[in-house]
Formats: structure tokens, C-alpha cells, sequence
């Protein structure tokens, strides 16, 4: 671990000396007043978390970044078997922490930092005795907190709800979905003011502060043995957490499961033991940069197990890469017609081919019979499995140890649909199991991301997100809003690029871009492979990988107007923009580039139809500058290889 550098810390250091009393133990009463507000700052000072005791000795807190307000005063606190514990709530200690470490990454870029300044508050709920912590983190880009509520034994079962609220500044600009869909909604974007009282919001909500003073994003990390958190809009405007039994059953969910299993989810989750709750978590940023190079949800989640991941991300048989998939695009949808899906993967140079669910139909040796094709291709296989037929351990365990012996890659599991603990906890075992045979994971029906990958390197990917799959109103719109709202929490599996009608207003540049912004160690493409070997970009879509060493949001992003990014691969660099409804003209400057010059293959809208592409050639530098003509849905894709090992790779 390495030392911090010398910056302010916190407004508590002389806490720990004055909240405890000279018999060793904690104090209480009057010496609550004495050590507050506490107030911790992350470690360049930036970001601040205030936290207080206010009327009606009602916990409470506030968030600032630059002394501006990205939170405004709101309730904190935990309810536990219906008693709210942060009303009547006395501090009992602090003790201050501080961590500054650097560790390998997989998407947004290659190496995460996990630098804070934290504290521990201890806390006694003063009319039932009940003594519990807030565990506080205040990174240079947000701050996460959580509580935790000791038992007195192992045995001891209670019930947690929750009774935090997040007040955005007034004038804010928020953007946020319901969950009728669960996690497969359409944002919309609302004043602060114009959000109406009792509205669901699913995590993460984005907004951005007023008077250009930045960025926030409320989501959750390490989510696990406890119910997901969303979100649901107060009469003030301010969005209040609530656990996954609060709110109404998704309508995937009503569709595919008993009227019985809706009503028991409908019932709160006791916990056995220690109550720790997931982190709840403020993403927040001067720029949208900011936000989308923010590391604090993988922070958050524990590190992978050593015995099962004995090299973390770097696993040997944990290999991230582009599949090809058969659903949305056509081609035939028989045994020959996978095989072939095979062929045409692995000359594309992809990885992975996703396989639905029609190798239930096919005996043991038409598996086998794949899967030695496949690997002949240098293709891995993911079979689609429902998630209500693995519920069963010993089920569950024998269908991977059965795919593991065939040599299968991993699996594509579906149709969860609910963030309810038993869901969650459903999500784990699944994880933990594949993780002992080596199988890779991607979910689909799924929940927001919350740091899982950190801690199970097996899941590549996992869907939660209004992808490809559905018809959205506007895909121009859309698209340009993920990167900054729901991809902020992680990989989503949004299925990108199609040719055909699917892709509505938006160009074939567009498309392509889709696979270079929306992050996915598992990239799944929504073509069918053949109009991808078709594309006359097909030298850009080969070479565009899954996964990032850098990510630079370029200035003039916007949410839902626009998503430009400069990402990173080795010595190459891709750079893709998609446009929103409005044709526009954008600058890129080439500063972020190396000192070589480079060779570029430029992928630019047709002005006169959607369903075409320029493709340039071109030499860059860092001197240059590159102008993009974007039309309204339009999109780019830019490769650019250092002119050196482009000279080399085109004499081989």
C-alpha cells in the first residue's frame, strides 16, 4: 500500500482522542455534540462528506465537491425490524481511515486507482441501545458509505430496510428509468423539480449539477446476501432508497414466474447475523470523464478469491473477447446453421460464439461434435441456460460440470428479472459454481452491475441495460445517454451493431461506434457475422477489441446528444462518437496521442444515407486536429496505429 501524499485529510483528526473517555470506552451524550459535524474529505480535497446529528437527534449528511453542493442536506440511516435507527441517534467515536492502492482492471481502462480517506462512526440508537456503525469513504471522485449492525450471535435474524434519501441541488438535471422493465428501461430526462412523488428510479440515476459545477450518479456497490437497491422520488424531489420488495415486480418478472413467487418477493429479507449493508454510493465529477473513468464500484467489492483466481483478472482461463451471436439478425437457426456461425467467427478473428437455447435439443455427441468444430476456429461456446432451472444446488452443479467435460466456454444464464435476496443470493452461488469449473458468465434479465466482476472475473459481461433487443423510440437519443448513465455502474451486454432495419435512424458509422463506446469484456455482437465480413469497415470492426487500457470522453459529449470517446489499446487508438437527434460538426484535438505519427482508417456517415460509410486513410498526429461531420443519428469510428508497426504489420 502505498502513502498517501500530504493533502488535507479530514475536519475529524481530533476525534478519536475526544470521543473516547478515560476509561477506554466510548463516549455518549454531550460528547456527541462536541465531535460534530464530522465532516471527511477525499484525499485532493475536492470532495467532501459532512455528516450530522439534527433535529430530533435525526442522523444527516451532505456531499460538496469544490465547496459546491452535489447532495444537499438529507436523511441517513438504516431501519431494522421497523425501528428507523439514525432517528435518535447519538455519535459514540470515530476512527479515521485512509487506503491508496493500484490494481489490474478490466474495461474502462486497465489499471484502477482505490485511493480514500474514510472513518468509522460509531453510533448508539439511543431508545433501543442499539450500538452500529457508518462506515464512510470519500474518494477524489465520489463518496460511498454503508452501515453495519453487529448481532449478538450468528443466529440472530432481522429484517434491514432502508432510510437514506439523496436530495440533488435544485436546478439539477436528472435522467433516470422505471422498472416496469426492470433494468431494460429508456431514460428520460426531468428537471429536479418536475419529478413527480412516488416514481421508481433503477440505480444509477445521473444528474448534472446546476451552474456547470458537475456531475453526480447514485448506484450501489458489493451488492451481495442482501436485496438491491432502487430508488423511489419523494415529494421534494429527492430520491429515497428502498429495497427490491418495495417495489412493484417487473413485468418480465410477472410474465415468467407464479403469482406466488411475486407475492413472496414481495415480503422483506431477514438477514442471519452481522446486518452490513451494500455501499451506497455518489459517483461525482467536474466532467463526464470523470464519471466514466470513476473506479469507486469495483473499489467497493472484495477482491477475487486467490484459490479460484490464483492471477485475479488475468486468470488463464478467464478470457475476455467479441462473440458472434444468432438471434437478433437471422441465419438459421439449426445445428449447421451454428457450426457455420463458428466458421464465420473465426474469420472475423472473435473469440466466442453465444449459443441459445436450442442445444437443449441436441445429443451429447452433436455437442461434442461443436465444440471440436468450434475449437478448430479458435472459438469458445456460451449456451443459453434459464435461470429457474439452476435454482436447484445439486441441478445447478451438474448441468456446469456436464458443460465443463464438453469443454464449453461458459454460459449465457437468463431471465432473473428481480433484485429481491433470494435473487441476489441466487446470482452468487451461480458465480461461485462456474467459478470452480471454469466457466465464464453473462446474465441475461438481468440487474445493474455492482462490482461483481472484481470479485468473480468469471462474469464477462452481464445485460441490465435497453440493448439492441428491443425497439427503442430513438436509438440516436438512447445511445448517446448509456455511456453516462447506465454503463457508469459497469459492463453491459447491449448487443451492438446491426446493418438492417433494426438500427432505425441511426447510420452504420453509429453502429459500429456502439462496439467501441458500450463497454463488455464480453462483446456481443447483434449482427449477423456475414454483414459484418460484408461491411467495408470490416478492418475496423476486426481490430476493435473488449476491452480498454485508457478512456478519454472528448469535450463535447453531452448526455443524450452526444458520446465521443478516445479509447486505447496497446499503442492503438480508436476514437468513436455517437451522435444524438441534431446534426452537428465536431473538433477532436489529437493532444492525447504519442509522439509517433499514425496511420488512420477514418469511418465517416454518408451525408446522403444512413445506410452507407466513407472510409478514409489518413496520417495523424498529436499536432492535428480531426473534424467530424456527423448527421443527425450519424456516427464515426477511427482506427489509428502508430506508423511504425503499421509499416511492419502491413510487410508481414
Amino acid at each position: 500500500m502505498r502513502p498517501i501524499a500530504c493533502v488535507p485529510l479530514f475536519a475529524l483528526l481530533f476525534v478519536a482522542q475526544n470521543s473516547v473517555d478515560s476509561a477506554g470506552q466510548h463516549a455518549t451524550g454531550p460528547a456527541s455534540a462536541s465531535i460534530l459535524p464530522i465532516s471527511v474529505a477525499s484525499p485532493n480535497a475536492a470532495i467532501r462528506l459532512e455528516l450530522s446529528v439534527r433535529s430530533q437527534n435525526r442522523l444527516s449528511y451532505r456531499i460538496t465537491m469544490h465547496d459546491r453542493p452535489v447532495v444537499e442536506l438529507s436523511r441517513a440511516g438504516i431501519i431494522v425490524n421497523g425501528v428507523n435507527l439514525g432517528d435518535g441517534v447519538s455519535v459514540t467515536g470515530v476512527e479515521p481511515t485512509r487506503h491508496d492502492e493500484q490494481y489490474r482492471t478490466r474495461g474502462v481502462h486497465s489499471i484502477a486507482i482505490d485511493r480514500y480517506n474514510g472513518a468509522t462512526v460509531r453510533l448508539l440508537h439511543e431508545p433501543t441501545g442499539t450500538r452500529y456503525s457508518m462506515e464512510i469513504r470519500t474518494f477524489d471522485d465520489g463518496v460511498a458509505f454503508r452501515f453495519v449492525v453487529p448481532a449478538a450471535n450468528a443466529t440472530d435474524t432481522r429484517v434491514p430496510d432502508e432510510a437514506t434519501v439523496f436530495n440533488f441541488p435544485p436546478r439539477s438535471t436528472v435522467w433516470y428509468h422505471d422498472l416496469d422493465g426492470h433494468y431494460e428501461g429508456v431514460h428520460e430526462r426531468k428537471d429536479v423539480e418536475d419529478v413527480a412523488e412516488g416514481e421508481w428510479a433503477a440505480p444509477p440515476v445521473t444528474a448534472k449539477l446546476p451552474d456547470s459545477s458537475g456531475y453526480a450518479s447514485i448506484t450501489e456497490a458489493a451488492l451481495a446476501g442482501y436485496a438491491g437497491m432502487v430508488l423511489q422520488t419523494d415529494h421534494r424531489g429527492g430520491f429515497a432508497a428502498r429495497l427490491a420488495h418495495a417495489a412493484p415486480a417487473s413485468y418480465p418478472y410477472r410474465l415468467r414466474y407464479p403469482a406466488l413467487d411475486v407475492r413472496r418477493l414481495e415480503m422483506a429479507a431477514s438477514i442471519s447475523g452481522e446486518i452490513a449493508t451494500p455501499w451506497r454510493v455518489v459517483l461525482a465529477g467536474r466532467d463526464l470523464n470523470a464519471l466514466v473513468n470513476n473506479d469507486i464500484i469495483s473499489n467497493l467489492s472484495p477482491k477475487p478469491n486467490t484459490t479460484l483466481f490464483p492471477r485475479g483478472i488475468d486468470t488463464d482461463w478467464v478470457k475476455p473477447g467479441r462473440a458472434v451471436w444468432r438471434y437478433l439478425d437471422g441465419g438459421e437457426n439449426t445445428f449447421e446453421g451454428i457450426k457455420s456461425f463458428s466458421d464465420l467467427a473465426g474469420q472475423l478473428g472473435f473469440e466466442y460464439q453465444v449459443v441459445e437455447g436450442l442445444w437443449r435439443r441436441w445429443t451429447d455427441d452433436q455437442l461434442r461434435e461443436l465444440v471440436a468444430y468450434s475449437n478448430t476456429r479458435k472459438v469458445g461456446l456460451l449456451l443459453w441456460v434459464h435461470s429457474r432451472d439452476i435454482q436447484n444446488r445439486d441441478v445447478r452443479r451438474a448441468l456446469f460440470q456436464r458443460l465443463h467435460d464438453f469443454g464449453i466456454a461458459g454460459v449465457k444464464i437468463d431471465f432473473f428479472d428481480h433484485e429481491a435476496k433470494e435473487v441476489i443470493d441466487l446470482y452468487q452461488a451461480i458465480l461461485r459454481d462456474t467459478a470452480e469449473l471454469h466457466l465464464l458468465v453473462d446474465f441475461h434479465g438481468a440487474n445493474k452491475p455492482t462490482g461483481e466482476s472484481r470479485t468473480w472475473p468469471n462474469e464477462l459481461t452481464r445485460e441490465g441495460v435497453y440493448g439492441l433487443e428491443h425497439r427503442a423510440p430513438s436509438w440516436a437519443q438512447h445511445n448517446t445517454t448509456l455511456p453516462f448513465t447506465r454503463y457508469l455502474a459497469g459492463h453491459g451486454d447491449f448487443t451492438p451493431v446491426v446493418f438492417g432495419d433494426r438500427r432505425r435512424e441511426t447510420s452504420w458509422p453509429h453502429q459500429i461506434a456502439t462496439a467501441a463506446i458500450f463497454t463488455s469484456p464480453l462483446l456481443v455482437y447483434g449482427a449477423h457475422p456475414q454483414s459484418l465480413l460484408d461491411n467495408p469497415a470490416v478492418d475496423v470492426i476486426k481490430a476493435l477489441p473488449s476491452t480498454w487500457d485508457e478512456t478519454i470522453v472528448l469535450p463535447g459529449s453531452a448526455i443524450g446528444e452526444l458520446a465521443a470517446f478516445a479509447r486505447r489499446k496497446g499503442d492503438d487508438w480508436f476514437i468513436a462518437a455517437l451522435n444524438g437527434a441534431e446534426a452537428r460538426t465536431l473538433r477532436v484535438d489529437l493532444k492525447f496521442l504519442g509522439p509517433a505519427a499514425y496511420t488512420a482508417t477514418l469511418v465517416r456517415d454518408d451525408p446522403d444515407t444512413a445506410a452507407a460509410e466513407h472510409i478514409e486513410h489518413a496520417t495523424l498526429s498529436r499536432q492535428r486536429s480531426l473534424t467530424l461531420t456527423l448527421r443527425a443519428g450519424g456516427g464515426f469510428i477511427g482506427r489509428l496505429t502508430p506508423e511504425k508497426r503499421a509499416a511492419v504489420t502491413a510487410g508481414r
